[in-house]
């Protein structure tokens, strides 16, 4: 599985966790996010961890930053992205099972090292239920 992966310069320290784990566990990574901490916008990383999910360059996408909002509004732009905020494994969890979430938003001044790990390897390892949810999420998109 590819995972695209981008932050801003909340997120260095984040990120390179993250991409230790996911190659330590056999998953591909495209990296677009900054090893910098000096300022950066985080629209220029999101839109890219976006595109290779519209594109199907990546199944799966985990973008960073300070609050995750700014990274999250900027994902969702996209009709084939939803990217869910999560701060702790079980809204990770539901956002997989209930909203097939295909993006994981994190917020880097609000988790640790470790929480961040966790979240990922909870968002990877949940399926969507579908069902009643799968109705749900086809009415999320506009056209």
């Amino acid at each position: 599985m590819n995972i695209s992966i981008g932050n801003d310069h909340a997120g260095p320290a984040y990120k390179n966790a993250i991409v230790g784990y996911l190659k330590e566990n056999g998953y591909e990574i495209t990296n677009h996010g900054t090893d910098s901490f000096d300022s950066v916008d985080y629209p220029d990383f999101a839109h890219k961890v976006a595109q290779d999910i519209v594109s199907g360059k990546a199944s799966k996408g985990i973008v960073i930053c300070g609050s995750a909002q700014g990274v999250s509004m900027t994902v969702n732009k996209y009709k084939e992205v939803r990217g869910a905020v999560c701060w702790n494994k079980e809204i990770a969890q539901l956002s997989r099972e209930h909203n097939d979430a295909n993006i994981i938003c994190i917020p880097a001044r609000f988790t640790s090292i470790p929480q961040a790990i966790a979240l990922v390897k909870t968002f990877l390892e949940t399926d969507f239920e579908g069902g009643r949810h799968k109705r749900r999420v086809d009415k999320i998109a506009c056209s």
